[in-house]
């Protein structure tokens, strides 16, 4: 059994509103070029497809997408916008379900791979995503950078996202590399609404390692979808892996 969170009906009902910033054409629009490009004239796989954010957009620019969810009510939401043949899901978890078929285009993006709380579960997610791979095929990883800079001497909680209507703090345990996100958002009628979400986070040469198990070769690695240089001091990266052949 994984050790993702299940995402139930009222956190999946409020996902496109809590998160709107991400639909924005200026946030997806750069994320969308690059994977059209990187999946060539073959189908993608998105990992934890969501609501559809990524995929459909995708979907409209021509390329075949099919996607694993753990979350049925992740699902329904997507059902709304697409149907099954438009853009067909599997409901399971992207560590170990598999779907007919090869693909030019495994992608995981806005840190969902950190949703898998354990190592393990993470090495078996790039050798899943591996195992759908065509030879020549990229496996593309969005995520951030463990920003443990921002924790004070015996300290371990940070503020992450301060607006007028969001607030996010997260708490980290150096020893398990556990993060936990505590969110608070004020609603129009002014009261504040609580939920947290609860990580593993990775370092990116850790996520190099699990991609040399799984038996893929790192190809590129940028600061963000625009493709912008990585550094020491990037708090994002967009990784590429390619399986040889």
């Amino acid at each position: 059994m994984t050790s993702s969170e299940m995402w139930d009906e009222s956190i999946a009902a409020a996902y496109d509103r809590d998160h709107a910033s991400m639909f924005s054409a200026d946030t997806l629009d750069p994320v969308v070029d690059v994977l059209v490009r990187l999946a060539g004239e073959g189908p993608a796989l998105e990992f934890a497809v969501g609501t559809g954010r990524v995929a459909l957009p995708l979907v409209r620019r021509g390329v075949p997408v099919t996607g694993i969810e753990l979350s049925e009510s992740m699902v329904a939401q997507l059902r709304t916008k697409a149907d099954e043949p438009q853009l067909p899901v599997v409901v399971g978890d992207m560590a170990s379900v598999q779907v007919p078929g090869t693909y030019s285009l495994v992608y995981l993006v806005f840190n969902t791979i950190s949703n898998l709380r354990t190592q393990a579960e993470q090495v078996a997610c790039f050798r899943n995503a591996a195992r759908h791979l065509r030879p020549g095929g990229r496996f593309v990883v969005e995520l951030w950078v463990p920003p443990v800079r921002r924790l004070p001497p015996g300290q371990h909680a940070a503020p992450m996202h301060v607006s007028d209507g969001h607030l996010v703090v997260d708490t980290y345990d150096l020893v398990s590399q556990r993060c936990t996100s505590h969110h608070y958002r004020r609603r129009d009628d002014g009261t504040v609404d609580y939920g947290q979400g609860n990580f593993r986070y990775i370092w990116p040469s850790e996520c190099d390692l699990m991609a040399e198990l799984a038996g893929l070769e790192s190809e590129s690695r940028h600061a963000d979808w625009q493709g912008h240089p990585f550094t020491s001091d990037s708090e994002n990266h967009v990784s590429v892996w390619r399986k040889p052949g």
